[in-house]
């Protein structure tokens, strides 16, 4: 299996340098010409350690699916939308539907619109997916494939390329619009809305929203409350891609901090002064920052070699989180998509973080 063009860092474009990409700069930046290098090198790494707490737990797995709303969406068209890109585009049918990210394909099949998909992106992981043509590997388009495929409208992001790409498509009459991606909780409900409004069902839209956001909410009360005297716990998020010895610590735009923030944990990376996306894994970031559990993806922490293998990273074993062993892991597809699956991600990230006693013994 190969990682580089499946799952590059959050926000990073996944392909060789000096290729554009649709719309304006995404908000987590893009991957210096080495590391995307190394990336498209990557491969998968050994299995997990058999002391490491348990990853494939039923929220993962129930991750798998996509719950589509029950109320059958009715598409009123035809409508037109204001871009991200500055483009206004109108959409007249959506019988053909091409999401051009994992993240974006989500949202489209909860709303209910599901068998109106005929391509997907290497991210969109989930079981109703998994038999649809892939015509984009992290962010990396193939005009060709797409057009091929006759979709009557086409869903991106501003991440999404190479900009060549993206204008061929619209050069070929199809109407794309761009969605600016997702980094924190409260993006969760503005993407719902962008979309259901492109696709013409905003009743479908407000409906999943609500649902959404009363799951986020519903989950958040279960966070447990700070022993007296005790300090939050902190929580570093490596992205790891051992096969490229790719080893990169998150800061404050990594996406993962409204996370973190939401479990009642303290992204580390963002608290120890990091305000870029990501930077390098040294000895003496991983010493200020301090974490008492690292957060990962779970791929990523295939590709290490698992606990026994993240813990050999250099400065790793001399955190408290590195100690303790104290890993959390998430599946890849849907940790940082900040969308219809947030609670699930957040449960997940919460029951891991704060095991029932005896859980992780």
């Amino acid at each position: 299996m190969r990682f580089s063009q499946d799952f590059a860092p959050p926000g990073r474009v996944g392909r060789l340098p000096g290729r554009g990409r649709a719309g304006t700069r995404g908000p987590l930046g893009v991957l210096t010409a080495a590391l995307a290098l190394a990336l498209a090198l990557t491969g998968c790494g050994g299995g997990t350690d058999a002391k490491a707490p348990a990853t494939a737990t039923a929220t993962e797995a129930d991750a798998d699916r996509i719950e589509p709303l029950t109320t059958a969406p009715d598409p009123r068209l035809p409508v037109t939308v204001e871009s991200a890109d500055g483009a206004e585009v109108t959409i007249t049918s959506t019988d053909r539907i091409v999401p051009l990210t994992g993240g974006l394909s989500e949202i489209v099949f909860t709303l209910g619109l599901g068998r109106q998909v005929v391509a997907r992106d290497i991210t969109a992981t989930f079981e109703q997916a998994a038999e649809l043509p892939v015509v984009t590997r992290a962010h990396d388009v193939s005009a060709e494939s797409v057009l091929s495929l006759k979709p009557t409208v086409v869903l991106a992001e501003t991440t999404t390329g190479p900009a060549e790409a993206i204008g061929q498509i619209r050069d070929a009459g199809i109407p794309l619009l761009v969605v600016a991606p997702a980094k924190q909780l409260p993006d969760v409900g503005r993407r719902i809305d962008t979309v259901a409004a492109a696709l013409g069902v905003p009743d479908s839209g407000t409906e999943l929203k609500s649902r959404t956001r009363s799951r986020i909410d519903a989950v958040q009360k279960s966070v447990p409350a700070p022993a007296d005297g005790a300090d939050k716990p902190r929580v570093a998020f490596l992205y790891l891609r051992g096969s490229a010895s790719v080893y990169l610590l998150g800061g404050r735009e990594s996406g993962a901090s409204s996370l973190l923030e939401a479990a009642g944990a303290v992204d580390a990376g963002k608290a120890s002064g990091l305000k870029k996306d990501f930077t390098a894994i040294t000895s003496e970031a991983l010493a200020k920052a301090a974490p008492d559990a690292i957060l990962v993806m779970s791929k990523g922490l295939e590709s290490v070699g698992g606990v026994d293998g993240l813990v050999k990273i250099p400065g790793v074993a001399e955190t408290p989180a590195g100690m303790d062993r104290r890993i959390v892991s998430i599946d890849d597809g849907v940790l940082l998509n900040y969308g219809p699956r947030t609670d699930r991600v957040l449960s997940e990230l919460i029951a891991q973080l704060y095991p029932k006693d005896g859980a992780d013994k």
